[in-house]
């Protein structure tokens, strides 16, 4: 039976850490993505300002905190259309500010120290787009034609 070091068991402590870090970010990212393609697949099609498929970068690391600024805009640019064609104007922005304000502490989120306000200020914002697009979602399914 082999033996480990401190240090090799240390090392093995971290590495267990990250891939443990990165499985949790990634089933979260895409429990998030899935919401927003849920909720976006109810717009049609000609309304849509981002392609459903682009949804699913948010899970690059990294890179997400920054698509992050695409997609919560283009989302609720989505739902604008929508019900603008509808001549609805009592939906306000559809989460756009709420989205740009995600995106915003996204990448505050980022900066050592400032994180601790940041992050906790993102996990709130993300939970009131995805309560926001569920809202619109439903005013969708309410507004479609029986059968549509």
């Amino acid at each position: 039976m082999q033996s480990f070091s401190a240090n090799q068991a240390s090392t093995l402590v971290i590495f267990g850490l990250a891939f443990g870090m990165m499985v949790t970010y990634l089933a979260v990212t895409g429990l998030i993505c899935f919401l927003i393609l849920r909720c976006l697949k109810v717009v049609p099609p000609e309304h849509r300002k981002i392609e459903l498929n682009l949804i699913w970068l948010l899970m690059i690391p990294c890179f997400g905190v920054i698509w992050n600024f695409y997609v919560y805009q283009r989302v609720p640019a989505s739902f604008q259309s929508y019900f603008a064609s509808l001549q609805r104007t009592d939906v306000g922005d559809c989460g756009k500010s709420l989205g740009l304000w995600y995106a915003i502490c996204g990448v505050v989120a980022c900066i050592p120290l400032a994180n601790t306000v940041a992050g906790p200020a993102a996990l709130v914002l993300i939970i009131l787009n995805l309560v926001k697009y569920h809202d619109l979602r439903s005013q969708v399914l309410r507004l479609a034609p029986p059968g549509a």
